[in-house]
């Protein structure tokens, strides 16, 4: 699956603008420069929609203008990570898969990037498939681009994904190589290591249905859902992984991050899986059924591979 673009990249200027904001301060830049690769004209009636709760927006959907959410820490240690929220392919869960994450990594030094991806849709795209994972490896050619503006170390970026997100963040990581995007630089798109949190991997029999469904039609062929079952992609060369999944999930079955972890021992690359008792799907940074901090441990691992 190759698509070739032309994208405006930003000039230097603004991002010099973008950096020298306060450094606790959130700030969001376009996705990209100009008119987006593979998209069709946004109907007029396509607009994105959110849902708010005390004055924050929780759900956001029909995103047609993907941004990037900036959160620097006062003093970046190096590391950066892209973080891609889940709801289906459906809907984005922006505030508890994507800000409240971000902060987190922010007081712990990790520059944080919260992508707002467009969700697969026949209206905007012509060919909803692969545009969220275009969208997340323009991020990673932005980020690392552009990496000495924040304090990343371009070799120290990841890609980070909850449910659904998640499946994007393992598609980026096995499929980086596929997707051409206009990159002149010839920046690597490979990032530097996953964290998936009750990720779908399998669009096969553990697989949800709902993600299957949007982002690749009432049909898909075996062949889509092979290619788009990230656990049959991994090979030498795909990044070390964390992964977090409860037991009782029953949204997004263990077996997704069972299998790709295999996957990744099987091939000789470093993974870490924590598999709770208990949680089901969807508990974000807090598992309430147990005393143990994912968090922490995502943290420990970090620092156990220098990132």
């Amino acid at each position: 699956m190759i698509i070739s673009s032309r994208l405006r990249n930003f000039g230097l200027l603004t991002f010099l603008l973008l950096v020298a904001i306060h450094a606790n301060a959130q700030q969001a830049i376009s996705l990209y420069g100009g008119a987006i690769p593979g998209a069709k004209p946004t109907p007029a009636d396509y607009v994105e929609e959110t849902i708010t709760r005390e004055d924050k927006i929780v759900r956001t959907s029909k995103v047609s203008k993907p941004e990037l959410y900036i959160y620097q820490p006062a003093t970046p240690n190096g590391t950066a990570v892209i973080i891609c929220p889940g709801g289906g392919y459906g809907i984005l869960a922006i505030d508890k898969e994507g800000h409240d994450v971000a902060k987190k990594f922010q007081e712990i030094g990790v520059t944080a990037f919260v992508l707002k991806y467009r969700l697969p849709s026949d209206l905007i795209m012509k060919d909803k498939s692969t545009g969220p994972m275009q969208d997340a490896l323009q991020a990673i050619y932005l980020v690392r681009k552009n990496a000495s503006l924040w304090g990343v170390d371009p070799n120290k970026i990841g890609i980070m994904g909850f449910s659904a997100g998640g499946h994007l963040a393992s598609s980026a990581s096995v499929h980086y190589n596929d997707m051409k995007i206009d990159n002149q630089e010839n920046i690597s798109l490979r990032p530097s290591f996953s964290i998936l949190i009750y990720p779908v991997i399998n669009f096969g029999q553990y697989t949800h249905a709902g993600s299957v469904k949007n982002l690749l039609g009432e049909t898909p062929t075996d062949q889509q859902r092979k290619y788009f079952s990230s656990e049959y992609q991994v090979n030498a060369q795909t990044p070390p992984a964390f992964m977090v999944h409860a037991n009782t999930d029953k949204t997004v079955p263990v077996q997704n991050s069972l299998r790709y972890n295999e996957a990744l021992v099987k091939n000789g690359v470093s993974a870490e899986l924590h598999a709770y008792q208990a949680g089901g799907h969807g508990f974000g940074l807090y598992n309430k059924t147990t005393k143990d901090d994912w968090f922490e441990r995502l943290k420990n691992w970090m620092q156990a591979n220098n990132w």
